[in-house]
């Protein structure tokens, strides 16, 4: 069978081409990938090509697949794994395999280390590894959108399970943010802040009593509250604000008047830029654990940490990259529980737009980049879809189901934009 993918053929060397897949194992499976969501992590792996520890040394010869947040759907299964899937079942991926004998050793990934699965393709061939590691998972719900973003969200999952306390008297330690604690999310506005705060209002075995997000762009600040309100926050017992740190002369003076001046439990860092970090730090309160979320690209990068208080006040760091199974499946459970990822999103696009935006998605404003793998269209804002629709009629129709949901991406848009494709053309 043939796919159209974007190729990684080294630094910033992304291609769009169409090839030969092999005839799959009887322990692989062929699938057709619906949609792709854009994610940091595949403009680092672009940027450093083979530098990145997740990028085989031989892409020039042997280039991967690009992409790694894909859901769709099952089209033929090897013999091998019969027993558990079959054709027709919607999918996800968990992307980190921790498969030693991958490509590139324990740190091999669908969507950076292999020539026949990623998630900017039509279709691909998943590795046994894959269901192996039980990483591939069923998802039942609507649409395949949210599928894509189950990745990302539960990086977050993990992010909040991997923060932890410590226990007066003994070393050990209780892993989890503080029931009814105070949380602050910094830089907390972007895709993956956003993210965050949506788990931490529809959880139902763990939150915060109050919970500080924060930004100096006040236009995102005010989409976040637009999109994840007080009023609902306030219905599931958590005190949320939103706090403009730009416009703040003493931003850890005030935030820390906030808390009570008694400080935040949890502390989760959304930017790898310096200030934020240290900010982090200034405001943790006693025993306080600070997540430093966001991978820097630049491996000196480094911040001050208050040692005096992490001897005498307990503060402590953590720091988290991507989920495990247990965090994709809790995703995949609460967004069948009522949770919709699409405020995340901010722009559609198809196969062609990847390339292009991979290489320069820190200039690209907005949230996620949702793709759809089977169509092409220029990456467009969704805000934009009004203006375009005064002389498109397909724009027309996308700027009015948005319209309907708040301005937001929806299964009803989604399934628009794939039955109607033809009126791109």
């Amino acid at each position: 069978m043939k796919t159209r993918a974007v190729r990684l053929y080294g630094k910033k060397d992304l291609r769009l081409e169409e090839f030969d897949l092999p005839s799959i194992k009887e322990n692989e499976i062929l699938a057709k990938v619906v949609t792709d969501s854009l994610c940091m992590s595949s403009y680092k792996a672009s940027s450093q090509g083979t530098e990145h520890k997740r990028i085989p040394g031989d892409v020039a010869e042997n280039p991967i697949i690009i992409g790694h947040e894909f859901a769709g759907e099952l089209l033929e299964v090897g013999s091998k794994w019969e027993h558990r899937f079959k054709a027709g079942d919607k999918f996800s991926i968990q992307p980190a395999l921790y498969y030693e004998n991958g490509p590139v050793g324990i740190l091999s990934a669908p969507g950076y280390s292999y020539r026949y699965i990623g998630g900017d393709a039509t279709y691909v061939v998943i590795p046994n590894e894959v269901m192996e590691q039980d990483c591939l998972l069923t998802y039942t719900g609507e649409g395949y959108y949210p599928a894509s973003l189950a990745e990302p969200l539960s990086c977050v999952i993990g992010a909040m399970h991997a923060n932890y306390h410590t226990t007066p008297g003994s070393y050990a330690h209780k892993m989890e943010i503080v029931e009814g604690g105070k949380m602050a999310i910094l830089a907390g506005v972007g895709p993956m802040g956003l993210a965050a705060i949506n788990y931490v209002l529809h959880r139902e075995d763990r939150k915060p009593s109050l919970m500080v997000v924060t930004d100096m762009d006040q236009a995102r600040l005010d989409r976040a509250s637009s999109i994840y309100t007080v009023e609902f926050a306030a219905s599931r017992g958590i005190d949320l604000r939103y706090i403009n740190t730009g416009v703040m002369e003493d931003p850890v003076k005030e935030l820390k008047a906030i808390s009570g001046d008694s400080g935040y439990d949890d502390v989760f860092v959304f930017a790898p830029v310096k200030p934020v970090v240290e900010q982090g730090d200034a405001i943790l309160a006693f025993d306080g654990c600070l997540n430093f979320f966001a991978g820097p690209s630049d491996p000196k990068f480094s911040a001050m940490f208050n040692f005096y208080n992490v001897h005498y006040a307990y503060t402590h760091i953590v720091g988290t990259s991507g989920g495990n199974n247990d965090d994709m499946v809790e995703a995949l459970d609460i967004m069948g529980k009522g949770l919709d990822p699409a405020g995340l999103i901010t722009h559609i696009g198809g196969l062609n737009a990847v390339a292009d935006a991979t290489n320069n998605l820190p200039h690209i404003p907005g949230g996620k980049k949702l793709i759809y793998t089977h169509i092409d269209m220029p990456l467009t804002p969704i805000s934009d879809f009004a203006h375009l629709g005064e002389t498109n009629e397909f724009f027309k129709e996308l700027a009015a189901i948005c319209s309907r949901h708040k301005g937001l991406w929806s299964v009803e848009a989604e399934t628009f934009l794939l039955a109607n494709t033809g009126l791109l053309m």
